[in-house]
């Protein structure tokens, strides 16, 4: 696999990670550094291993992941979207939880790289080389979630507790978009 077909992958692959990161961003979810720092490792990190797992793991996990993987990545982006929306249209000032820390991480992590191992699954049907490509992967996802972040926060500095509401409408509509393609 040449490196350009490696960077349009990745790029493709990382979109859910940059929208969620942007949602998180403008939520204000995670302003410090090390907050900022686990997020864009994890999901780069993820994605990387998701791809190198995907390889590994074969055609088994494809039957799997083939009718439910969709629906799962719904099901965790739709319950951290359903709790942004829910305290952005709270009154109170109430301590929101860090998505960038125990479950809440892991949950988003692994929901936005499971089509990370389905590009690892079809690398290993084709019989191609993964290290290169992985690696590329998991930067190229570090450095959009990055971005996402740093524009998240400007759209929240500008938009304020709104922009709870929205990502959290993004989160949900990026699982929807997952989802519907394997319902069609």
């Amino acid at each position: 696999m040449q490196l350009w077909t490696s960077f349009v992958i990745a790029v493709g692959l990382a979109m859910d990670a940059f929208a969620v990161s942007l949602a998180i961003g403008a939520c204000g979810l995670a302003r410090d550094g090390r907050s900022q720092f686990r997020l864009i490792f994890h999901f780069g990190w993820f994605q990387t291993m998701m791809t190198v797992l995907g390889l590994l793991a074969g055609s088994t996990l494809a039957r799997f992941l083939d009718g439910y993987g969709n629906w799962i990545a719904l099901a965790l982006l739709a319950f951290v979207g359903a709790n942004m929306i829910r305290s952005g249209f709270s009154h109170e000032d109430h301590i929101r939880p860090n998505p960038s820390k125990g479950g809440s991480l892991v949950m988003l992590s692994v929901a936005t790289s499971l089509d990370a191992l389905v590009v690892g699954l079809s690398m290993a049907m084709l019989k191609t080389p993964i290290l290169i490509p992985s690696i590329i992967i998991g930067i190229v996802a570090a450095g959009l979630s990055a971005v996402g972040l740093f524009t998240g926060a400007k759209l929240g500095e500008l938009f304020g507790k709104r922009m709870e509401i929205v990502g959290g409408l993004v989160l949900i509509g990026i699982g929807l978009y997952l989802a519907l393609p394997s319902v069609i």
